[in-house]
């Protein structure tokens, strides 16, 4: 008998708990809101000095569900919610009332081209086969919103392949996108869990270009690596004019505040074939790791 059946031996099940909870006779001090079942208390569990514990259950809760479907590593795509697909950017263009919103549009729809780049990486990750362990790696795992994201979960349906999208609850109304495996399909209040998830299991990671949330996360990734707090991944850079026109990496190194060699933690790819390729260069000498 293993640990966890002599547990469940000992002592009731929670779950069955809360059902007889539910069942008590109203009375004044069971009506009472001190009296609910702490872990079923929605108003306890929302006040400011149970934010640690929040924290604690945004962690555990996708970690659990991601440990049962047998995912052992991802492939996660970062990009813009902004970005049109291809077939979009003439309707954006002419919808355009003023100089700069056609510009903008413009702009946007030379990006398209990065959509379907997306969407056959995708596509490509998600039929790395599974291991003698039931595991599976190279999970495609994007933001499961709009335009970039969409394209990567996107892919992974289209090999008939399950895929991750990791929400967060925004102030306007927003909700996954329809590529995402709905059983994991997360949503988190905290952008510090949310990142953290991104990167607990990533071994690749895709960059498209994209705004603030796309500099925030890849900035991040590049800190960990370079402090070393976490090991060197493959971190793809789609569109290598965007973004050394909005970022001058080079210019940092000059300017000393970061060591040349920190520029090679960058790849530069233009297509879907050639970011597979750097990923399968950076891997070749290393075995596929089991389960856990």
């Amino acid at each position: 008998m293993t640990k966890k059946e002599i547990e469940e031996r000992k002592f009731r099940p929670a779950r069955e708990e809360a059902d007889d909870a539910a069942k008590q006779t109203g009375t004044p001090q069971t009506r009472s809101e001190a009296y609910k079942l702490a872990f079923q208390d929605a108003e306890f569990l929302l006040r400011e000095d149970l934010r640690p514990v929040r924290f604690q259950l945004e962690l555990l809760k996708p970690q659990l569900l991601m440990d049962e479907a047998k995912i052992e590593s991802t492939f996660v795509f970062y990009g813009s919610a902004r970005i049109p697909q291809p077939e979009q950017v003439e309707a954006r263009i002419d919808a355009a009332t003023t100089p700069q919103q056609k510009r903008i549009a413009e702009n946007l729809g030379k990006k398209a081209v990065y959509y379907e780049e997306a969407r056959k990486l995708a596509r490509i990750a998600a039929q790395y086969p599974v291991n003698e362990a039931g595991c599976r790696h190279f999970v495609v795992c994007s933001g499961g919103g709009p335009s970039i994201m969409e394209a990567a979960n996107r892919g992974a349906q289209d090999v008939g392949q399950t895929t991750i999208g990791m929400n967060i609850v925004l102030p306007h109304e927003q909700a996954p996108n329809r590529f995402v495996t709905p059983e994991l399909s997360f949503q988190f209040h905290y952008f510090a869990l949310r990142k953290m998830h991104f990167l607990l299991r990533a071994r690749a990671l895709a960059v498209f270009p994209g705004g603030f949330g796309t500099f925030d996360e890849m900035f991040e990734l590049l800190t960990l690596i370079q402090t070393g707090k976490m090991k060197p991944i493959p971190i793809l850079l789609f569109g290598k004019d965007f973004w050394n026109r909005v970022v001058d990496f080079e210019a940092l190194a000059d300017e000393g505040v970061i060591a040349p060699s920190d520029l090679n933690l960058l790849t530069w790819v233009e297509s879907a074939e050639d970011a597979w390729a750097a990923v399968q260069r950076f891997y070749q000498d290393s075995e596929t790791p089991a389960c856990g």
